[in-house]
């Protein structure tokens, strides 16, 4: 049996929300344009006068069901205020990637959006998210040469880019023995082209797996806290600690997650969904795992990897990384937990 060719296989995904949406089209004579990954309405739509309202308008809507479209979401949004645009992330395979942005004509527009639609069910046990966008303006490198030096990055930046503001070197979460840089940008228009320039490059700094996104308030946040630990409880041999190791404290898993879980009940989060998988087992007992987790009213997922070492008590290493993982997440809400001992 042959796998079906690609346009086939994009095709036969969700056909009766696509043909519902080509229906919609036509009878409203609304013209969607894909650009790079998103779908488009408006910026600025029929009928628009005068220049674009200010960033400050516009919303991110998050936890989308993957096979909703415009033809849904346009007039929802548009029930509440004027739209400028309104922006859907798309797969290759023609699913909508669960975000999108809407930009209203006026603030005012913006403020009824989310105060109508965070958290709204868009369909039975569908809850959206819906929170005011931020305009983002600081980059991640990640796999750069282990050798390359603040001075060298910043004069390649100067060159290749423009408007980077300021430049700061870490050992990379992801990548043994290479370095990932957080890069800031007077814009985010700077940003998004230094992005796209960087992507397209072929800068000598970076190994062959460099990788350019948008800095993951999740990675900010653990960089934030790597700084403030000494580099002993980081580093095991050669091997970099992405969750760090809270020296002594290894409270037990349900402690940490009865914390987390309460914290997140709390503040009207719901519960977090945690995955976990591992990577790579070395002979010394340390076990690298990539985790996700998914907390419902929290906008983004926190996504990463770890190194943990089997405790020797029963514990597994998912057990252990959850608890690692947990920690981190408590620390980047804001939540410190205190040693009992």
């Amino acid at each position: 049996q042959h796998p079906l060719p690609p346009q086939m296989w994009s095709n036969s995904i969700n056909q009766a929300s696509k043909m519902a949406l080509l229906a919609w089209e036509k009878e409203t004579g609304i013209e969607l344009v894909q650009i790079n990954g998103q779908r488009r309405y408006g910026g600025p739509p029929p009928g628009w006068v005068g220049g674009p309202p200010p960033g400050s308008t516009e919303v991110y809507i998050g936890k989308l069901p993957q096979d909703m479209y415009e033809n849904t979401l346009i007039p929802l949004f548009q029930s509440v205020g004027k739209l400028y645009e309104f922006r859907l992330m798309m797969t290759f395979s023609g699913l909508n990637r669960g975000f999108a942005y809407a930009k209203y004509s006026s603030q005012s527009g913006a403020r009824n959006a989310i105060a109508t639609f965070n958290n709204f069910q868009v369909r039975e046990g569908c809850a959206i998210v819906v929170c005011r966008s931020t305009q983002k303006r600081e980059l991640s490198l990640d796999g750069l040469a282990a050798s390359v030096t603040q001075g060298e990055l910043e004069a390649t930046l100067q060159q290749a880019t423009e408007g980077v503001l300021s430049v700061t070197l870490h050992a990379s979460p992801c990548q043994r023995q290479a370095k990932l840089a957080v890069l800031k940008y007077s814009s985010h228009q700077a940003a998004a082209l230094a992005k796209k320039a960087l992507m397209e490059g072929n800068l000598r700094i970076g190994g062959s797996g460099m990788k350019v996104e948008w800095l993951h308030p999740d990675l900010k946040q653990k960089l934030r806290l790597w700084e403030k630990t000494s580099s002993s409880s980081r580093v095991h041999g050669d091997k970099i600690l992405a969750v760090p190791k809270p020296g002594a404290l290894r409270p037990p898993l349900q402690d940490v997650l009865d914390v987390l879980n309460t914290l997140c009940w709390k503040q009207h989060l719901g519960k977090p969904l945690f995955l976990t998988k591992c990577l790579q087992v070395n002979p010394d007992g340390w076990l690298r795992f990539w985790y996700q987790v998914v907390i419902p009213g929290y906008p983004v997922p926190f996504s990463g990897f770890t190194w943990v070492q089997q405790d020797g008590q029963g514990r597994s290493g998912h057990e252990e990384a959850k608890a690692a993982v947990a920690l981190h997440i408590l620390q980047v809400l804001g939540e410190s937990l205190v040693s009992p001992h």
